[in-house]
């Protein structure tokens, strides 16, 4: 016969609750499970000596076959060769390494400046000198705004020339294809009559150049 007791009373047995901590309408459910764990026989199994001795041997021997193949397993790891990465941040090797980079900056040749909408070769894969030029002789104020400076109208303003009329600034562009536009008395928008140019999807259309060493202008 199979004897189910409420899930507090197994609780209760197996030392977690005290009688105490059972509602008042266990403590008879309570007291006569413990009475029938108490008749149970608990005596102690004793084994066979020669029994007790095999199971010991295979459990020597099993633990030390553990042991043996742990320590191959971890001397295996250590002697693997491995690659080991090291990330560091530039500001942490202090200024001694600014100073260096900067020296570096100011032995750096400029590379030579091109004009604007010609092809493009750069000394250096990652930017070049572009000469925009553009003829405004009643312009107070001219600028360059583009895909390379986020359309920012005063980011890259051109200066007169000597020439009458003639505005002019060289810019460091980074190499690839950009859209542009120059900017006169800070409200009129005026392509580059030396490029070629492109629709700019709102029905106006921009100069667009490409920079890069064999690349073309579009």
């Amino acid at each position: 016969m199979t004897t189910v007791f409420h899930p507090l009373v197994k609780r209760f047995l197996d030392g977690e609750l005290r009688l105490a901590d059972l509602p008042p309408e266990l403590h008879a459910e309570a007291r006569a499970a413990e009475r029938l764990l108490g008749a149970v026989d608990r005596a102690a199994v004793t084994l066979p000596a020669a029994l007790e001795a095999r199971v010991m041997a295979e459990v020597r021997k099993h633990a030390t076959a553990s042991a043996d193949g742990a320590a191959r397993s971890w001397w295996h790891r250590l002697a693997e060769p491995r690659e080991i990465r090291v990330r560091y941040r530039l500001w942490t090797l202090g200024p001694a390494l600014a100073a260096a980079a900067a020296l570096v900056l100011l032995l750096t040749p400029a590379r030579p400046a091109v004009e604007a909408g010609t092809l493009v070769a750069a000394t250096a894969p990652e930017s070049a000198f572009v000469r925009f030029v553009l003829f405004a002789p009643g312009a107070h104020q001219v600028g360059v705004a583009g895909t390379f400076n986020h359309w920012d109208a005063s980011a890259a303003p051109l200066a007169r020339t000597g020439a009458a009329g003639v505005w002019t600034a060289t810019v460091a562009l980074p190499v690839g294809q950009h859209q542009y536009a120059f900017v006169v008395d800070g409200r009129r928008w005026v392509n580059d009559p030396a490029a070629p140019t492109v629709d700019d999807g709102f029905g106006r259309r921009n100069s667009v150049m490409a920079v890069g060493a064999g690349a073309r202008a579009l």
